[in-house]
């Protein structure tokens, strides 16, 4: 998985059971749903309550700067498979609901830990597609249309199969590039991934308050902390 460590890292912070993922396995690699989501299954048969999932992403908000990070309120699935298609599995109904697929309570808090740290955060609906190459300008002005303010190649299919399992999900976009506007703007692996970097401990210092905070919260006995962060090439 370019761009990804592969690694997979159990421990604790501020008390809370952490298990964190750097990397995870794409779609548009040639793996399966099931593949791709596989390991929020496992997650769940370990006991995990509340998950965390980052990702790099194209900005076609015309309020959005590089750099800014999207707290995700909402996505629109886009992935020609989806990762419920089959067997349902006993974790959940067999048509879930997705009126919050992201959690509001989740939202809130890390709205208000950005406001006490001083940092900028947007929020946004995510697009989810299946890649690898990255938007034309034509798909991102489409993108726009249908309402949504981020582009990337992740993130749906595991919040998707989280929620089926009643795991609460938190969700952050790193907009690395822009596009959708006059003037079209060419996009590199390597500019996405410089762009990541410089927003990375930002988005990092939010998740991890939120983790030492969760104590204080319903949903809290143990957390993942999903660091698919947004150091590598895809979106």
């Amino acid at each position: 998985m370019e761009g990804h460590s592969g690694k997979l890292i159990f421990g604790k912070l501020g008390g809370v059971d952490i298990l964190a993922m750097q990397g995870r396995f794409h779609f548009y690699e040639g793996y399966n749903m099931k593949e791709v989501t596989f390991p929020v299954r496992v997650m769940y048969e370990l006991g995990i309550k509340t998950l965390f999932v980052s990702n790099a992403a194209g900005g076609m908000n015309p309020q959005f700067k590089i750099g800014d990070l999207m707290i995700i309120t909402d996505h629109i699935n886009l992935f020609p498979e989806h990762p419920l298609r089959g067997k349902n599995f006993p974790t959940g109904p067999r048509f879930p609901d997705m009126h919050e697929a992201y959690d509001h309570q989740l939202i809130e808090e890390a709205d208000k830990i950005a406001k006490e740290k001083g940092i900028r955060v947007q929020h946004g609906v995510y697009v989810g597609t299946q890649g690898p190459t990255f938007e034309t300008p034509a798909e991102y002005r489409m993108f726009a249309k249908l309402g949504g303010d981020a582009v990337g190649m992740s993130t749906v299919p595991e919040v998707i199969v989280a929620h089926h399992c009643g795991i609460k999900t938190f969700g952050v976009s790193v907009i690395t590039d822009l596009g959708g506007f006059d003037v079209p703007v060419e996009v590199s692996h390597e500019e996405v991934q410089e762009a990541a970097n410089k927003t990375q401990p930002l988005m990092t210092e939010i998740m991890r308050e939120m983790i030492i905070r969760a104590e204080k919260m319903d949903s809290c006995s143990k957390d993942t902390f999903n660091t698919d962060h947004p150091t590598e090439g895809w979106k």
